[in-house]
């Protein structure tokens, strides 16, 4: 979604407009293609996705991230005077709320449940003996 409303947003800029803008550096390499980097600049990699494969760590980090994608949602609100790119980033902030809320339910379950026998879901396939 964020990806469409860029491509709305320069697809008739002109060379004037992104020299305006100080975006000359990104144009010549991605034109004004969307290319995956923090507004730092830094390229994003698979390498931020951080997984341990233990559900207490897992859920924990992905509350993490859903209030870091919204903090970036509240800065770009704070930024935009736009009402189409307010409308959209308000939906995508209210998405993120709610994937908060859901993992930490998730969180609250496994942390409920870590003393039980049976926790976790299991494939039969992988538990048949050989006959």
């Amino acid at each position: 979604m964020v990806g469409a409303i860029i491509q709305q947003l320069t697809r008739n800029m002109s060379a004037d407009e992104v020299k305006a803008a100080g975006l000359e550096t990104y144009f010549v390499d991605h034109t004004a293609g969307v290319y995956p980097q923090f507004a730092s600049g830094t390229p994003w990699t698979a390498a931020t996705i951080a997984v341990k494969g233990d559900v207490i760590t897992d859920l924990t980090e992905d509350m993490g991230a859903e209030q870091k994608a919204r903090t970036t949602y509240d800065n770009i609100l704070r930024l935009s005077d736009d009402p189409d790119v307010n409308n959209v980033i308000r939906f995508l902030r209210e998405r993120e709320v709610v994937h908060f809320q859901r993992f930490g339910e998730a969180l609250r379950l496994a942390t409920e449940r870590m003393n039980q026998k049976n926790v976790y879901a299991v494939n039969p396939a992988f538990d048949r003996t050989k006959r």
